[in-house]
């Protein structure tokens, strides 16, 4: 069996060359709308699902796919549109704990996995200069909530509650025992 990771995201193939995986990448052009209303938790899900379904070719692979959001007050930030929108999400995380879901979907054509991991972020409060100083570095324009703790953005972290790696991406040690089991 060959593992698939259905992502274009370095970090999430950082992640798993971490975990001592090889893998090739595919990705798919899937749709990433999903009603307003919906959860956090059943989003990532379901876009996981997607993604994941999308790139299954064949039964000796093993697909992993990942979608990971930031959601504060139970509403989803994604990534920036401008500066300015990157600055308005930094300024709502600013003194506050948010969390962060990745869902991840994992199948071998027979068996389908899927999951969540919720991980609770505390950022100190942040002056306006800060937030000037990290969005002028371009490091939040590509990321969910307009942060990466694996950057920059870890100065701005009181505490973590949870996985660290689901925040970054791939909630590692829960996908590699599903993954040991299906390859």
């Amino acid at each position: 069996m060959k593992l698939i990771l259905a992502s274009n995201s370095p970090r999430r193939a950082e992640i798993l060359t971490q975990g001592g995986f090889s893998f090739e990448k595919r990705v798919a052009d899937t749709d990433e709308s999903l009603p307003a209303a919906l959860p956090p938790a059943a989003a990532v899900e379901i876009l996981a699902q997607r993604k994941g379904r999308a790139v299954f070719r064949a039964a000796d692979e093993v697909i992993l796919a990942a979608d990971t959001v930031v959601a504060l007050d139970n509403r989803i930030l994604g990534k920036p549109k401008d500066e300015q929108d990157a600055k308005t999400m930094l300024r709502a995380l600013s003194g506050r704990t948010h969390s962060v879901f990745t869902g991840v979907y994992i199948t071998d054509g027979e068996r389908e996995f899927l999951f969540h991991t919720e991980t609770r972020v505390t950022f100190y409060p942040l002056t306006d200069a800060e937030v000037a100083a990290y969005v002028q570095s371009g490091e939040p324009m590509d990321k969910a909530g307009a942060y990466g703790i694996q950057g920059r953005g870890a100065l701005f972290v009181e505490k973590i509650d949870g996985d660290y790696l689901n925040v970054v991406g791939l909630p590692l040690a829960k996908s590699a025992r599903i993954l040991k089991e299906v390859l």
